[in-house]
């Protein structure tokens, strides 16, 4: 469950990259998580990919060979035949197109599995997400208000 872009390598989850998951989790503004918070949501993560064959991968940039962030399909507020993609970068690395070809890559692969739909959810408000989401094809189906505000849930139906 390894995926190679020009630029980006997807890979599963180690427990080596408890450090820096902790240090992305910590951009969020939050505080900073227990690295035993963090290393049980990487064991989690190992786990639901073992069980139903869909996961959020490690993003690393090939030619610096350095963690910067995540990207893959989840089963949170969808279905396992019709996931969600969900995907968060190092702040360090925003605005070089990472996540739009990351984004992509897991597109393509979910196509290959035979899967007719994705779903992505998204803070209305969060502008560079949404342009992402636009690039590669997903169209707006509705909003919900949800205690962290709105949230935009948009599809990409896939060939």
């Amino acid at each position: 469950m390894s995926i190679t872009t020009s630029r980006l390598a997807l890979r599963p989850w180690t427990p080596a990259d408890a450090a820096d998951y902790r240090a992305l989790v910590t951009e969020r503004g939050n505080g900073v998580p227990a690295l035993d918070e963090i290393r049980s949501t990487i064991a989690r993560q190992r786990a639901g990919a073992q069980e139903n064959g869909i996961a959020l991968l490690v993003v690393t940039r090939l030619d610096e060979d350095d963690f910067i962030g995540y990207c893959g399909l989840i089963v949170g507020r969808t279905t396992l035949d019709e996931p969600e993609i969900a995907y968060e970068l190092r702040s360090r690395v925003h605005n070089r197109g990472y996540a739009t070809e990351a984004a992509e890559a897991v597109v393509h692969a979910a196509t290959d599995t035979g899967r007719q739909r994705l779903w992505a959810t998204v803070g209305t408000g969060n502008a560079p997400s949404l342009r992402v989401l636009a690039k590669l094809g997903f169209q707006h189906d509705h909003v919900s208000a949800e205690p962290v505000g709105d949230v935009a849930w948009l599809t990409r139906r896939l060939a």
